[in-house]
């Protein structure tokens, strides 16, 4: 991944860092005829630790920890769970799982249904297929549960309780289905959450994503726009900060919950900002001078701002309203912050755009590198505007894999699903281009993101929007150093330089020796990270203690509750959508 030298044979390292780059002589006659050579790497193809640059721990640790059975592959906690994308199949396997539920005084849970794949879900379903034990179904997008009767009983979730939970909760509550979405959601969250984030539960779901992101190549993982708790990030810290975990972890704050201390008061912005920067440990650290804003709705519930609207007559949503969002915008850039924006819609992007045009116009800032996160739907001539003002964009090109196909038929419609992620703009427009997963949108496999943007092939099995392919070489940068660069840290990883920290990831096979479609197929053998020598095999297994000296299990577990029950009512409440 450096353009000087694309290729080598032989690396030396020392201290953590790379020290010479070549062939064999070069680098023996650089370090030395004392150095110890290691061949480890025979056979096989070493390339700069992969960087995914936008996963939430949080999220993906307690989605991993529940029985997973969702529109596409997950390697979750209890083993790999097939993707469903259908009806019938989505029954069938919920029957399965709710058989072999052991323990009926827990309640069962499951996370990944979505109705635009598996069809009707209700209350009177989940009772009959589980009259005895509680259930409660976790919509995909995380925006929406279905409870059966003894899941209702357990959480005392009643008439009585619903009607005092005002008006607008009440509209977006169907008793009779067991069915609570966005305000009805923010409602119950107080009686839900005891049962989705126990300590133990959060626990154990961040050991797994240590194992995850090892096993995927994965050397510096980058959580943008977290939870806005101390307690919770010390927990966070806890299992990955340490010295044996197998990479680096930095974080980004959140400017809306910032913005929610004190609303409109740039002053009190930008010191809630800065707070944060300090919540760090080791192998972990927030970025400074970097934050995370969002637009519009989420993709997965189809509520991005979309200029000609929905075939089926539903609207979009904002996350952050358009002059909340200017307020914020102008006041980051202004102190010269990098901004990361969630955004989705092309009517999201216009918003994006006027902020962006409206900063560079009263105060020109060179290599900004405001970042355009997710990509879910833009206009050529949006795209082009962007990069001539300095934008960059991180897209998820698994979008086009999950939804593209489905999408097609409900809700946007084929030429505008065929245009979705249209990273081959970002390529005609001479952008900066990088991938990432936001795990648990998408799983955290950046040669899986590379097989996505590679081939674009939908989950149906056909190629959509082919002049977004992207060639192979863009991909493998867009998870190396051109991640890297996106969070300014391409000084220190995304390439294989002399004196960049020495992390690679070690493939058992040539992406360029294989054919496109089997990219997401390739082994990944280990990683390095900062010269240590880290296969697969041996991932680390120990049980790591998340309960430090000020912060018992009791009161993690009620941190972990709070914080999870407060994101949530930030992002539904910023999302109301009707349904009908």
């Amino acid at each position: 991944m450096n353009p000087a030298k694309p290729t080598a044979d032989a690396i030396a390292i020392r201290d953590g860092k790379f020290v010479a780059v070549g062939n064999l002589d070069e680098v023996s006659a650089t370090v030395g005829k004392d150095a110890y050579l290691d061949q480890s790497f025979d056979g096989k193809v070493v390339m700069p630790g992969f960087v995914e640059q936008h996963v939430h721990p949080v999220l993906a640790a307690l989605a991993m920890n529940m029985t997973v059975i969702s529109i596409e592959d997950w390697d979750t906690i209890d083993g790999f769970s097939a993707a469903v994308r259908d009806e019938k199949s989505y029954h069938t396997r919920l029957i399965e799982a709710l058989t072999t539920h052991k323990d009926k005084t827990k309640p069962f849970i499951t996370w990944g249904y979505h109705h635009y794949f598996h069809g009707e879900m209700s209350r009177e379903l989940l009772d009959k297929l589980a009259p005895d034990f509680p259930v409660f179904v976790w919509h995909r997008s995380q925006h929406e549960f279905y409870l059966n009767t003894s899941a209702l009983k357990l959480t005392g979730i009643d008439e009585a309780y619903v009607s005092g939970l005002g008006a607008s909760a009440m509209s977006m509550i169907d008793m009779s289905k067991g069915h609570f979405f966005e305000q009805g959601v923010i409602g119950i969250l107080p009686k839900l959450t005891p049962y989705l984030a126990s300590a133990e539960q959060f626990r154990r779901g961040l050991e797994y994503t240590e194992i995850y992101y090892h096993r995927n190549g994965i050397t510096l993982a980058c959580e943008p726009g977290g939870f806005l708790s101390q307690k919770l990030q010390e927990a966070v810290n806890a299992v990955y900060s340490d010295d044996d975990t197998p990479f680096n972890h930095c974080f980004i704050g959140d400017g809306k919950s910032f913005y929610a201390v004190k609303p409109d008061d740039q002053t009190s912005l930008l010191a809630e900002t800065r707070k944060v920067e300090s919540w760090g440990n080791g192998r972990t650290w927030y970025l400074p001078g970097q934050v995370k804003l969002f637009t519009d709705g989420a993709i997965y519930g189809q509520l991005m701002q979309m200029k000609d609207g929905y075939t089926d007559g539903h609207h979009g949503a904002w996350i952050i309203d358009p002059p909340e969002f200017g307020f914020m915008f102008q006041t980051y850039w202004d102190a010269d912050y990098q901004i990361h924006v969630h955004n989705n819609g092309d009517a999201g992007m216009d918003v994006l755009l006027a902020e962006l045009e409206k900063a560079m116009k009263r105060k020109p800032r060179k290599n900004h590198r405001t970042v355009l996160v997710h990509f879910g739907f833009a206009q050529p001539e949006q795209v082009k505007r962007w990069i001539e003002l300095g934008g960059i964009v991180s897209s998820n090109p698994y979008y086009v894999t999950a939804l593209a196909g489905r999408y097609a038929k409900l809700g946007i419609g084929p030429e505008r699903s065929a245009n979705m992620v249209p990273n081959g703009d970002v390529l005609k427009y001479g952008g900066s281009l990088s991938f990432h997963s936001d795990m648990p949108m998408a799983p955290a496999k950046p040669m899986q993101l590379v097989w996505s943007a590679v081939n674009r092939l939908t989950a149906e099995g056909e190629v959509t929007g082919q002049r977004h392919k992207v060639p192979l070489d863009i991909a493998l940068r867009a998870i190396t150093i051109d991640a890297a660069y996106s969070i300014q840290m391409e000084n220190k990883v995304g390439s294989i330089e002399i004196g960049k920290d020495a992390n690679l990831t070690v493939l058992e096979q040539s992406p360029y020796e294989v054919a496109p479609e089997k990219l997401k197929d390739i082994q990944v053998w280990g990683t390095m990270l900062e010269g240590r020598l880290q296969p697969v095999e041996h991932s680390p297994k120990k049980t790591k203690s998340i309960l430090g000296t000020n912060i018992s299990n009791e009161s993690l577990g009620e941190t972990v509750q709070s914080a999870v029950t407060e994101r949530l009512t930030r992002l539904l409440s910023h999302e109301h959508v009707d349904r009908n």
